[in-house]
């Protein structure tokens, strides 16, 4: 059975700063037609860094669009020309002060499928050394350091709650237990 939707027409409706949102024309499955809106995203990065004690590296910020703070893992978006994987060593950096000896590659996630391209990659990083944090202008974080078991408890009991970091927190045990490659970089 062939699924594919076909765009049949394209309207750029916003266009931000990061974000693109575009209403599409598009001819389904059943040759009827409809319509698709969706936003276009530059990619993320989510980052797993475990201090040498064992610990994991989160951050509690304020989300504006939730209206309340989180407790999460260190993510940023990609800029433009940069790759994945210089966007978690930046990001890091910047935001927890963390600089890593050694990153694993785990895998790439689509948070948003219904409504966004975004995808978003994930990397492991250890041996990690601390140095100043890096802050973007108007950005206000606090960094926490917990050890990893209790960490993996808050994503089952919804003090951590945002998707991004509940797959980075699973894609870590996995990886941690045997049973998840990743690719050393």
């Amino acid at each position: 059975m062939d699924l594919v939707e076909k765009q049949l027409s394209s309207e750029l409706v916003y266009q931000g700063g990061f974000i693109n949102v575009r209403k599409d024309r598009v001819a389904l499955p059943d040759g009827n037609e409809s319509s698709r809106e969706y936003i276009l995203h530059p990619g993320a990065v989510a980052v797993l860094a475990i201090t040498p004690e064992g610990e994991l590296v989160l951050e509690r910020q304020y989300r504006y669009p939730a209206g309340r703070e989180f407790i999460e893992i260190p993510a940023g978006k990609i800029d433009p020309d940069e790759a994945p994987e210089q966007t978690a060593r930046r990001e890091l950096l910047e935001e927890t002060g963390y600089r890593a000896g050694r990153w694993t590659y785990l895998g790439t996630a689509h948070p948003c499928i219904g409504y966004s391209n975004e995808k978003i990659s994930y990397y492991l990083a250890q041996e990690l050394m601390l140095s100043e944090r890096q802050l973007d202008a108007g950005e206000f974080l606090e960094v926490l350091t917990v050890p990893l078991e209790a960490a993996m408890n808050m994503a089952l009991t919804g003090d951590i709650c945002d998707s991004k970091s509940i797959v980075g927190l699973h894609w870590l045990a996995a990886y941690l237990g045997g049973r998840m490659r990743g690719v050393e970089i």
